[in-house]
């Protein structure tokens, strides 16, 4: 074989999907090991100033991916493609050095070396989505990238888990996680920086994807700012229901009844992960991208369906392990929707000047933020009431709230784009027009 040849041989590996999927999802999956197992622990019987010292934790590392997600409007939105692989290595080199702080400063200070952690892990999702956007597959490569946070939030868990049943201490444990995760987090940074840019039989498809600068960003929303308003709300739900049932879920399955076990949090994130990219994943065959955008906001829907009857039947006998699958599926479908196919057949259909980066970094900093306001909320309750008490009560509330905006935003979107019968079936070349 010539040196062309197999020049040419591995330039094709490199630009098949699969090399970009294995390389978002590896990437992705090992930052959680940076930054979830933590949770594993409950850090009983700790508190300062009468304030449980867990949920300092998840406040501090929570607000300082909040801070990340308010800088990632601008950094995501703007950074240059050559810049992210650069930008990747120091975020993953800065938040473990944070654990190893994290490990040596005695307790409660080392509460601020988590809220250091979490600020630069808010970007790394960002990064990795602008190898992924404007392509033919988009939709499912970033189901594949969405379905690595599902699993490896379990799989984190577990190693954190693992690490605490050996005898490591609970200040050290996120560490020696980081650890753990270190090497194959390189070797998948490594693959991403081989990933080739969307070629021009994609840009025609889905439209060229640019940096913005802050007078476009501020344009783009405002000339869908009732829509994507609704959209963001939405987003603001899931990412509350999700953060609560991944930030607590040993205290939600204690709740069920369950006894905590290392497999537990990764064998339920499993069959969640497989519903969700698979549901999600289908967007890639409708090639008409008004009606993708609308199959999107159904499976919004869907999922909010989903939820409630997995409330419904816990009250009335649905077995406790379902119950957290389902919910499971309920809150992340609509959640992995907004990243999979709204934004990204938004932007296509309309053909502005955008990326997926600035919309996902918007509805990013809303959904944290409100989070934190949630947690504090919640400490102001009743210490009577449970996580699960407060996560049945609030999805509810959010469930049925989010089916009637998810109405309000189809028929937004319905009546933007009636009067331009050419935006609305906008295809990419030599397709037909039926799906």
């Amino acid at each position: 074989m010539s040196q062309t040849s197999a020049s040419a041989g591995i330039r094709k590996i490199f630009s098949h999907p699969a090399w970009a999927l294995v390389a978002a999802f590896g990437t992705y999956f090992c930052m959680y090991g940076f930054r979830k197992p933590y949770t594993a622990a409950t850090y009983s019987n700790t508190s300062f100033f009468g304030i449980d010292y867990k949920f300092l934790l998840v406040i501090a590392q929570t607000t300082g991916y909040v801070i990340s997600k308010w800088m990632g409007i601008k950094i995501v939105s703007e950074i240059k493609g050559a810049q992210r692989i650069k930008a990747l290595l120091g975020l993953i080199a800065f938040a473990e050095i944070m654990l190893l702080l994290f490990g040596f400063v005695p307790r409660p200070w080392n509460i601020f070396c988590l809220l250091l952690n979490g600020l630069p892990l808010g970007i790394v999702f960002g990064l990795i989505l602008g190898f992924l956007e404007g392509r033919k597959n988009t939709e499912l490569l970033i189901a594949g990238l969405c379905a690595s946070f599902i699993v490896s939030d379990g799989v984190s868990k577990s190693a954190g888990k693992l690490l605490l049943d050996h005898s490591v201490p609970e200040n050290w444990m996120p560490f020696f996680a980081g650890v753990i995760f270190l090497i194959p987090t390189l070797i998948f940074i490594a693959m991403l920086s081989y990933v080739p840019p969307p070629s021009a039989t994609d840009i025609a498809s889905r439209s060229v994807r640019e940096p913005m600068k802050a007078k476009a960003r501020w344009e783009f929303f405002m000339k869908y700012a009732p829509g994507l308003t609704g959209i963001t709300t939405i987003y603001l739900f899931v990412t509350l229901l999700r953060s609560i049932r991944a930030d607590f879920a040993p205290e939600l399955w204690t709740d069920l009844g369950y006894h905590q076990t290392p497999a537990l949090f990764t064998q339920s994130e499993i069959w969640v992960s497989f519903g969700v990219v698979a549901i999600n994943g289908l967007a890639i065959y409708i090639l008409n991208h008004y009606k993708a955008f609308q199959f999107s906001l159904l499976t919004c829907l869907g999922g909010f369906l989903i939820l409630l009857f997995a409330i419904w039947g816990l009250h009335y006998g649905l077995g406790k392990f379902p119950f957290m699958v389902l919910a499971g599926l309920g809150v992340y479908i609509p959640y992995v929707a907004i990243h999979t196919t709204i934004f990204e057949r938004l932007i296509a259909i309309t053909k502005e000047r955008a990326n997926i980066g600035f919309l996902m970094y918007l509805v990013d900093s809303v959904g944290y933020t409100g989070y934190i306001i949630l947690m504090l909320f919640k400490y102001a309750m009743p210490s009577s009431d449970s996580i699960l008490f407060l996560f049945v009560r609030i999805a509810i509330i959010l469930g049925i709230s989010a089916a009637l905006i998810l109405l309000y935003c189809n028929w937004y979107f319905k009546m933007k784009f009636k009067n331009n019968e050419r935006t609305i079936t906008q295809l990419a070349p030599g397709q037909s027009s039926h799906i």
